[in-house]
């Protein structure tokens, strides 16, 4: 899998085997999308969302980026949520980080000066480590990467909560759950950090007064 004509190869045999499975599966899979998820989670090429679940096509909406952020300010993954909720009408967004990540590990050094966008990038995972600096500090080195990356997507569901999106939707009745995943590479395993049912978790500082 080096090279682009043997990616090209490898999709015409997987078009042919499905097809033999299922003469009628891309037919149905071209008219629409009925996904139950949304899943944010890490660009990293050994976490490919429908993979380790055992999903299908057309079972998952995914957004993928560095360390499986969501930011106020990225456009992008607010836009996907927008969309996951108002228009396809998931049950669930996911965002699942893993141990080892690369991002995260990078935001515990020193910045690079030759990454000067990935630097702003990985800056608000420098914000996370601010926040529970006192516990970090305390854990051995490798314990701390792991725990910081837990701390980063529970952060980051929080993040989701606080928006006006997602605040909007449960206002209007919509039954959404927010679950904070982590996945290990050494095993293959996904755990649970942490789920939101709804909005009686939010500080007020974070909920929205008026009618949304």
């Amino acid at each position: 899998m080096h090279t682009p004509e043997k990616l090209l190869l490898e999709n015409k045999a997987w078009s042919q085997e499905m097809g033999a499975k299922d003469p009628e599966f891309f037919k149905k899979l071209a008219i629409e999308q009925y996904p139950k998820f949304l899943w944010i989670g890490c660009s990293d090429s050994r976490v490919p969302a429908e993979t380790v679940v055992n999903a299908h096509p057309g079972d998952i909406f995914v957004h993928r980026n560095i360390a499986n952020q969501v930011l106020n300010t990225d456009f992008n993954c607010l836009s996907v949520v927008q969309y996951a909720i108002n228009v396809l009408a998931v049950k669930h967004i996911i965002v699942c980080g893993h141990y080892g990540c690369g991002g995260v590990k990078a935001a515990l050094q020193r910045q690079q000066s030759n990454l000067l966008v990935t630097n702003k990038w990985l800056m608000h995972i420098k914000d996370v480590y601010r926040l529970h600096q006192d516990e970090l500090e305390a854990l051995e080195p490798e314990k701390r990467l792991s725990r910081l990356i837990e701390f980063n997507t529970i952060e980051q569901v929080q993040r989701l909560a606080y928006t006006s999106i997602i605040q909007s939707a449960w206002k209007n009745g919509q039954k959404i759950t927010l679950h904070g995943w982590v996945y290990g590479l050494e095993d293959g395993l996904i755990t649970e950090l942490i789920k939101v049912e709804d909005a009686s978790s939010i500080p007020t500082i974070y909920q929205y007064t008026d009618d949304l």
